[in-house]
């Protein structure tokens, strides 16, 4: 029953990635097609963002009323009417409108998940399932190929992702019986009364540093993989088509080095894992410095996706360990918010830099959110009161 559910989870993960490469893949045809600029891919982005931090916020909540596998089937669900939504719309705003319950539903599953994930099964299986969300994200470009080119219509590639999570929802809803691993951790959180307040959740040991390591680790990983291409481009003269091939192989390390991940997790822990992320980045962003030739540039994207990899999915696992388990939907939840606003600022911020002074500066801007990250990580692991080894 237990490797059922873990297979359940895997392909939700999967599915969590499948929506998220849509409205890049789509939106060249799709702006034209409902007559907005090229720039209001942002404004629905930032939609579907805030929806995703809102509930995020509140996912412990929703977590001790439901539990794991109702929130989650109803969360899925709820992206899947949302991308039915994409896919009969024909103007900006219903669009617009679609966004806020895809946002919800893709916020509330990605918490809960994670912490499910983290209380029941081991580290390995953390770095895997995220792996699977690469794998997600990486074959929904494909679907909006195929219906572009086959079925000339950008509203086929959501409507095939839309009937895959529907399919996904149906399938969680008849193994709610299996979420029943978890009900111990729930009796855990009724006997503390009630639901922890934002307050309560800031005021835990080493919960401010850990939030802000969520948000410097998203902020790079989002940063790097927006602006990768231009910096070849402008630094090392690319021609675009050829930056974006080559800056891609960031994505690359990041799935590959999660998959290899998963494999170390067996022998590291995940604290040292972190750490180990946090070194290989480093010299990543040195390549990056070196002027001899771009070669060193294109590893050094390589280098720093593999670097990438583990440290997302082992601060999520170490959670329950360093904060308690009681704590842990809570904490997981306001991590995840703090990860969005990252992916909201950090890229927009840069791009002012980079028009205002040089996107030279890259490196740079990744080494300083590194140094936070690293300060704010060993801070959170020093102040939190309930850790082990």
């Amino acid at each position: 029953m237990t490797g059922m559910l873990l297979a359940l989870i895997y392909v939700c993960f999967v599915s969590l990635g499948l929506p998220d490469s849509l409205l890049g893949s789509a939106w060249p045809v799709m702006h034209s097609e409902i007559s907005v600029p090229v720039s209001y891919a942002g404004i629905i982005s930032l939609t579907i963002c805030a929806g995703t931090i809102l509930s995020s916020l509140f996912s412990h909540r929703l977590l001790r009323r439901f539990g794991a596998g109702k929130v989650t089937a109803v969360s899925v669900a709820m992206t899947a009417v949302a991308l039915f939504g994409f896919s009969v719309s024909g103007s900006f705003w219903a669009i617009i409108l679609w966004s806020i319950p895809y946002g919800l539903g893709a916020g509330a599953v990605d918490s809960i998940l994670n912490n499910y994930v983290a209380l029941h099964y081991k580290a390995q299986h953390m770095s895997w399932l995220h792996c699977m969300w690469g794998l997600g994200a990486s074959v929904s470009p494909y679907i909006m190929s195929f219906s572009l080119v086959k079925l000339n219509d950008w509203n086929w590639g959501y409507l095939i992702v839309a009937v895959i999570q529907i399919l996904l929802s149906v399938v969680i809803f008849c193994s709610l019986p299996l979420w029943k691993k978890g009900k111990a951790l729930y009796e855990v959180e009724k006997a503390s009364g009630r639901a922890m307040t934002f307050g309560e959740i800031f005021s835990i040991k080493g919960a401010i540093p850990c939030f802000i390591t969520f948000f410097t680790y998203c902020s790079l990983e989002l940063t790097t993989s927006l602006w990768a291409s231009s910096y070849l481009v402008e630094k090392w003269s690319f021609t675009p088509d050829a930056a974006a091939g080559f800056a891609s192989m960031f994505f690359i390390g990041i799935t590959v080095g999660r998959f290899a991940n998963g494999f170390l997790a067996m022998r590291f822990g995940d604290k040292g894992l972190i750490r180990m992320g946090i070194c290989i980045i480093a010299t990543g962003i040195v390549m990056l410095f070196l002027p001899f030739h771009y070669i060193f540039a294109l590893v050094g994207f390589v280098v720093i996706g593999l670097g990438c990899a583990p440290i997302y999915p082992c601060i999520i696992h170490m959670t329950p360990r360093i904060f308690g388990e009681e704590r842990s939907q809570a904490m997981i939840g306001v991590q995840i918010a703090f990860a969005y606003t990252g992916f909201i600022i950090s890229p927009t911020l840069f791009g002012v830099i980079a028009e205002h002074i040089s996107i030279a500066l890259l490196p740079l801007c990744q080494l300083v959110l590194l140094a936070v990250m690293l300060v704010t990580h060993e801070l959170a692991v020093k102040k939190a009161h309930n850790i082990t080894e």
